[in-house]
């Protein structure tokens, strides 16, 4: 694993950054990984010789829809999906508050939706707003003290009314990861349309739309090492269907119908490159590790099968640096760490706070020691609510990802055990 980690951290150009003549050590990834020199490069080949708008006759045009049908087939890969089924938009958030719209137009007879305490206000805001066109929103609980949903409240909560149960895989807050599959299974029992936010999740596990049976699947690609720019899976069938508001010159069929205006082409490319990174991590490392998942679907894409064995070689890396980490945080006095119980699938990302200082001062004291990371609700602002948070600052929020070192983890004990001693 270490030549794995060497392997990776000579790819970011980031990791050259230095505070204080310290380091830079980039815990901040849940709100947007470092972006590898591939990426940048691939960005920047799309303006200097792709920059044109779509359709066009001529050479830059045809090299810019090559981009675009380019990225969708490695974001389909991505996500297990085929091409024609991802779309691309402004971010995550836009592109659900269009979905919410478009599902609301015809609802019939089912004018309830679900929406969890758990989750980014990204997947709640959106789907709150309906409530003004008369729909009825039923939150889902989480359990304060193991930072989980509530199934039996879930299940209690759907209905033949429910048009709509959307909630996150894992939690951008504590990184709980949730049965989702469960969850898509009861909702479709109860004949409901479901739409995960996988934000969070992206970087942390392979996604499989289709073992899933998810209808729509959000995204983005500056959570998983590339540009900030959203994307859209809708599974076939029902992206066929979706009334979408669009301009009379838009394309009706899928994948364009959801994708307004023009395109943010050196953002795509850039999404597109981000999964050949991790491709390519897995094509170098994957098939080290014996049992790998990548190597039994034969149906797979080559692809697809390296992008599976490249999200598993970053687990393996980040697994144990988030055990120590959570080891470490417990043995230090006046620190709570808050999160799913032990044994419970979770990301590595790890939210804590310190007795008697706020989490903005233990941020800013790491950040003067060259050490990054959040502070705050991180926009999921309903579980800080729950956690009984709002009103002192939040948590701390410490996010490992593929660059970090053992070395890293290390640093970061060091400076809050150092923060503790001298509050």
């Amino acid at each position: 694993m270490r030549f794995f980690t060497e392997y990776i951290r000579k790819q970011f150009p980031a990791l050259s950054v230095k505070v204080n003549e310290y380091p830079a050590a980039y815990f901040d990834g849940p709100g947007g990984t470092q972006v590898p020199q591939r990426v940048i490069d691939a960005m920047v080949d799309c303006l200097a010789y792709s920059n044109a708008n779509a359709g066009g006759k001529f050479l830059t045009s045809q090299r810019s829809d090559q981009v675009v049908k380019g990225a969708r087939e490695a974001l389909a890969d991505f996500l297990g999906a085929c091409s024609e089924e991802i779309a691309f938009g402004q971010n995550m958030t836009t592109l659900t508050y269009q979905l919410a719209l478009a599902l609301a137009r015809n609802p019939g007879y089912r004018n309830e939706i679900i929406i969890t305490e758990i989750d980014h206000e990204a997947n709640r805001g959106p789907w709150l707003a309906l409530e003004e066109r008369g729909f009825t929103i039923r939150e889902v609980k989480m359990e304060p003290e193991t930072c989980t949903i509530d199934m039996k409240d879930y299940q209690d909560k759907l209905s033949d009314k429910t048009l709509v149960a959307a909630f996150n895989y894992a939690s951008n807050c504590v990184g709980t990861i949730s049965d989702v599959k469960e969850m898509i299974r009861l909702a479709h029992q109860a004949g409901a349309i479901t739409v995960v936010d996988a934000v969070h999740y992206a970087l942390h596990g392979p996604i499989d739309v289709r073992d899933l049976d998810v209808d729509y699947l959000l995204c983005s690609a500056y959570k998983f090492f590339g540009p900030h720019i959203g994307v859209f899976y809708g599974k076939k069938e029902r992206f066929a269907e979706l009334p979408a508001y669009r301009l009379r010159t838009q394309k009706s069929a899928v994948p364009h119908c959801i994708e307004t205006g023009t395109h943010n082409h050196e953002g795509i490319a850039g999404a597109a490159e981000a999964v050949e990174f991790i491709a390519d991590l897995g094509k170098y490392f994957g098939n080290l590790e014996e049992g790998s998942r990548a190597l039994s679907v034969p149906e797979w894409s080559e692809r697809r099968r390296r992008v599976v064995a490249g999200m598993e070689m970053m687990e393996l890396h980040e697994k144990p640096l988030a055990d120590k980490l959570l080891d470490g945080l417990s043995n230090i006095d006046q620190v709570r760490v808050y999160g799913p119980p032990s044994g419970h699938a979770r990301t590595s990302t790890i939210a804590f706070t310190v007795d008697g200082i706020t989490p903005d001062q233990v941020a800013a004291k790491l950040g003067e020691k060259g050490v990054f990371v959040w502070s705050g609700h991180f926009y999921a602002i309903r579980p800080v609510e729950r956690l009984g948070l709002d009103q002192s600052g939040g948590l701390v929020r410490v996010g490992i990802c593929p660059y970090n070192t053992a070395v890293e983890i290390d640093r970061l004990l060091e400076q809050i055990r150092t923060i503790v001693a001298s509050s």
